[in-house]
């Protein structure tokens, strides 16, 4: 006989023994283990890393269900993120080798922002392996050189050459014959190169690259390419009517992200294989829609056996019929983002402005804070680097000059041509102008493409976020957007102090014309001076004279809306004259209406009203010199008949000097003849005095003219501050 309570007891065990019978039946004998992920919580045993990322908890009890399988092993799973146990890593100084195809202006500033995130994340060194077309090489190559990221390796490769080899395939993608030059890498890159990351220039990492490095570990003995599964339904052939893509197998897959086994390629003869795929599909098909990508997919569902899966988020895909929802709703961290869309940031999609946020956080990031060591991976410096260092180790904190001789050593990341440009035709006497500016002169930009037809090679420092802003402002602007001739180099900001003749000099190595006119940004050219300049430099045989100037008149006004005066006797009544000082045996006089024994160098420009307008007219910045004493003369103030000194002949020079409302300027056009140049300082101060016929120099008065130089010689590049605004006249131009 049973004690009271057994009954109950047994009962309770039976229904025990019926819920455990049931979950075997819904678990599949995995009760541990997906009691313990369904709720989104490791249990006791699995608090190691066994799992590489997240997923809801209704996903996580449907995959429970399913069969283990290794991850991206079946067509399942392409479009998965991977959620098995993370491969190994690389070697903390294990080189990584990436390559990237990239040709032309705009896309040479993508690849800075793929860099920019690549850099941010890695843990690794790298090598970059750039197949890039000649505009693109004397972009990048300049940039890296003068970026001097540590453990960073580039080499490049010409794209040129290996356009024969896939210029026969009709290709309908924007990336034109570019997009194509994935295939032939195995073949173009190094022979003893056996591992590579292959990326499109339009993705951006949000992980460390190293994962992605490492999942090389996952490739079976015959497997040797990586891909992401394609996030659209191209390759299901149903997004319109009579859509016919290229073959692929499943979904296809997508090629901005590819992980190559260029040794196991090789000795499987892939040259071989794509290329007579590609001329079989060509029988019935016109052309490539997505460049590579069609063949690749070809070969792949004739060779299924070459590839590998890869988990979703190494690739999310932002294309115009996406299914990338699919993958970054359960993933918990994105790897990759890819902008394969023609409209890039553009693109419709629902959570575009999340993507876009992460994009331009790249996009103006700061590239001066990426320069920093991989500490414990010995590598070797980027030339200059070592140089760099102990120059900066001698320098002394306590020097009053200290900062002027840091900034003097600072290397600025330069970034030439950074809009398109066509190179002006070439010409035995075209002149190129040569300026210098901030952000907070491009309201200038525009005036001066309308007064100057001519080609024009302008230096901008900016920072990285600056630089984006003045790309808008660029296509927003008619008059500038028009304008292919005028190349914009960004020379990106670092330092306190603004390098004016590091900034000259980068605008003049790029100029491309035999003689290049050095001006200030506020300069504003009369509408003829291109002309004339040309003309000029033809009729005097200048050309073939090493050392030779002329003397382009310049006018002061303060005022920055004018309407530009198309004579002498228009500029005159615009300007208001007052008066001329000149420096001579240390004192000076001013006149209303000068005569040449007074003014000499107002003779040429007080001729009738026929005459052309004056060649150059500043709207200046307001005068930077603090003097308290002011001249009634040079303000307008005087009678017209009168003429007598501005101030007491016993006022000291340096008085005197400040007595004006402006300094001189100097304007250089200069021979340029292989590496641009500028004279040197004192050869410029000989020119200026012999210019004024033993005249010391001149402090101008409202309205009156600049001295400005035009160099036809070659020399050293500018390293002094041989012209600008200068606070004391005689400290420039020595006396007589």
């Amino acid at each position: 006989m049973l004690p009271r309570g057994r009954p109950r007891a047994l009962g309770a065990a039976a229904l025990l023994l019926l819920l455990l019978l049931l979950g075997f039946l819904l678990f599949g004998g995995d009760l541990g283990v997906s009691a313990a992920s369904g709720a989104g919580e490791p249990g006791p045993r699995d608090a190691s890393p066994a799992r590489s990322c997240h997923v809801s908890p209704r996903r996580e009890a449907a995959e429970s269900r399913r069969p283990r399988r290794r991850p991206g092993a079946g067509p399942g799973d392409h479009n998965r993120s991977d959620c098995g146990p993370p491969p190994p890593r690389p070697s903390k100084c294990e080189l990584l080798h990436v390559a990237i195809v990239c040709a032309g202006h705009n896309s040479s500033r993508d690849v800075i922002t793929l860099v920019k995130s690549m850099l941010f994340y890695r843990k690794n060194p790298l090598h970059l392996h750039l197949v890039t077309d000649a505009v693109a090489r004397n972009i990048l190559e300049m940039l890296f050189h003068t970026w001097m990221v540590p453990a960073v390796r580039v080499s490049f490769y010409n794209a040129d050459e290996l356009k024969s080899q896939v210029s026969w395939i009709p290709n309908k993608h924007y990336s034109g014959l570019y997009g194509l030059m994935k295939l032939v890498l195995p073949s173009a890159l190094p022979t003893e190169l056996a591992h590579v990351i292959v990326l499109d220039t339009d993705v951006t990492f949000a992980s460390d690259i190293s994962e992605l490095w490492a999942l090389f570990a996952h490739f079976s003995d015959t497997q040797a390419i990586g891909l992401v599964e394609n996030q659209s339904d191209w390759y299901l052939g149903n997004l319109w009517k009579n859509h016919r893509p290229w073959p692929a197998l499943g979904r296809g897959f997508n090629t901005g992200v590819i992980l190559l086994r260029l040794d196991r390629l090789r000795q499987a003869g892939w040259e071989q294989m794509w290329r007579l795929t590609a001329r079989r599909e060509l029988l019935t098909l016109p052309a490539t829609s997505l460049a590579d990508q069609d063949i690749f997919n070809a070969v792949i569902k004739e060779h299924p056996g070459l590839v590998q899966p890869l988990p979703c988020v190494w690739n999310v895909q932002l294309s115009d019929h996406t299914l990338a929802e699919r993958c970054y709703s359960v993933a918990s961290d994105l790897k990759v983002i890819h902008w394969n869309s023609p409209k890039k940031l553009q693109v419709k999609n629902k959570h575009v402005e999340f993507f876009r946020n992460f994009y331009l956080t790249f996009l103006e990031y700061d590239g001066n804070l990426l320069r920093r060591e991989l500490f414990g991976c010995p590598s070797q410096p980027p030339p200059g680097a070592e140089q760099l260092q102990q120059a900066l180790a001698q320098l002394n904190e306590e020097d009053p000059c200290f900062e002027f001789r840091q900034q003097q050593l600072t290397v600025h990341r330069v970034h030439v041509t950074f809009l398109p440009h066509e190179p002006p035709p070439p010409r035995p006497h075209d002149v190129t102008l040569v300026a210098q500016l901030s952000m907070d002169r491009l309201q200038m930009l525009e005036a001066l493409c309308r007064h100057w037809p001519g080609p024009m090679s302008l230096a901008l420092y900016l920072t990285d976020a600056e630089a984006q802003q003045f790309l808008r402002f660029i296509e927003a602007s008619p008059v500038l957007a028009a304008r292919q001739d005028v190349a914009y180099h960004v020379v990106y900001r670092e330092g306190p102090l603004y390098p004016v003749n590091q900034l000259r000099n980068v605008a003049l190595a790029q100029a491309l014309t035999p003689y290049v006119f050095l001006s200030d940004i506020d300069f504003l050219p009369a509408y003829s001076l291109y002309d004339y300049l040309r003309a000029s430099i033809e009729q005097l045989g200048l050309g073939s004279q090493r050392k030779a100037a002329l003397v382009v008149p310049a006018f002061e006004t303060l005022h920055y809306r004018f309407s530009f005066p198309h004579s002498k006797v228009e500029l005159l009544a615009l300007l208001d004259v007052g008066a001329l000082y000149t420096f001579r045996n240390m004192s000076s006089w001013c006149c209303l209406r000068p005569s040449p024994s007074i003014c000499p160098m107002l003779q040429a420009w007080t001729s009738p009203a026929s005459a052309p307008a004056p060649p150059i007219v500043t709207a200046s910045r307001p005068s930077r010199m603090n003097s308290t004493r002011t001249c009634p003369a040079t303000m307008g103030l005087l009678p017209s008949n009168t003429s007598r000194p501005c101030s007491s002949p016993r006022a000291p020079p340096e008085t005197e000097a400040e007595a004006g409302w402006a300094l001189p300027l100097v304007l250089a056009l200069g021979r340029h003849q292989g590496n641009p140049a500028c004279p040197p300082p004192s050869l410029l101060f000989k020119l200026f005095k012999v210019s004024g016929k033993g005249w010391g120099g001149a402090s101008v008065g409202w309205g009156l003219p600049l001295a400005a130089i035009v160099w036809l010689g070659s020399g050293l590049p500018l390293r002094q501050p041989v012209w600008g605004w200068f606070p004391h006249l005689q400290s420039f131009i020595p006396f007589s």
